[in-house]
């Protein structure tokens, strides 16, 4: 195997373990979670000083490179390890290649902090440590950059494409509904704009993701 994806499926780590599902990739998962320490070991922080998950270590013969950033994760497995033929979720041109690096970094620089705000106050922590006016806040300001990418869906259905960057799903579609999936439940908000709802739904219920899930 050259290929190793450091982390846990219930993290950040989804992104890269998807995309390498995704491609059919014969990879190593070393499962690391991020509590416990095993995220400070001196092992561990040879590969990531920051001492987060997850982490990329991809044995090429120039040499072995190590990625971390879960987007960076991502968009370097599908760029490095895909072929760029229209069919897999790698780029295959300059538009998609353009499209998957905008729209992760709009999601992580427009979402990302709203959206885990939301599920934890309204989902993952217990009742009572939970501040709803946290996710209601959360969920008013996720309002703003929803309304970007349902336009941005409408304008892909009139040009005959039903994903963010083409007709099919790519790296692009991974990454940014790794992120809107978490407020996915946000029922009136995901009511407001139904295409972004719709096209949530069909990334996440494809097998590579429920199977990359999986891994623990």
């Amino acid at each position: 195997m050259t290929l190793s994806i450091h982390g846990i499926a219930a993290s950040r780590a989804l992104r890269p373990l998807w995309a390498a599902t995704e491609l059919g990739l014969n990879f190593k998962h070393v499962p690391t979670p991020y509590q416990g320490g095993a995220t400070r070991t001196p092992e561990f922080l040879a590969l990531n000083p920051n001492g987060h998950i997850p982490v990329v270590v991809d044995a090429r013969p120039e040499g072995e490179v190590v990625v971390w950033e879960s987007m960076a994760c991502a968009l370097y497995i599908a760029r490095h390890h895909g072929a760029a033929d229209g069919v897999s979720i790698a780029p295959a041109t300059p538009r998609e290649d353009a499209e998957a690096l905008r729209w992760s970094f709009w999601v992580m620089s427009e979402c990302e902090a709203d959206a885990l705000s939301w599920l934890m106050h309204r989902v993952v922590m217990p009742p009572a440590r939970r501040k709803p006016e946290l996710a209601d806040a959360a969920e008013r300001r996720l309002a703003v950059p929803l309304r970007v990418i349902e336009q941005h869906l409408q304008q892909q259905h009139a040009r005959g494409e039903r994903h963010l960057a083409a007709d099919r799903f790519t790296v692009a579609d991974l990454c940014v509904a790794s992120v809107l999936n978490w407020a996915r439940p946000a029922r009136e908000l995901m009511a407001a704009h139904p295409l972004t709802h719709d096209w949530i739904r069909r990334c996440i219920e494809r097998p590579a993701h429920l199977a990359a899930k999986a891994l623990g």
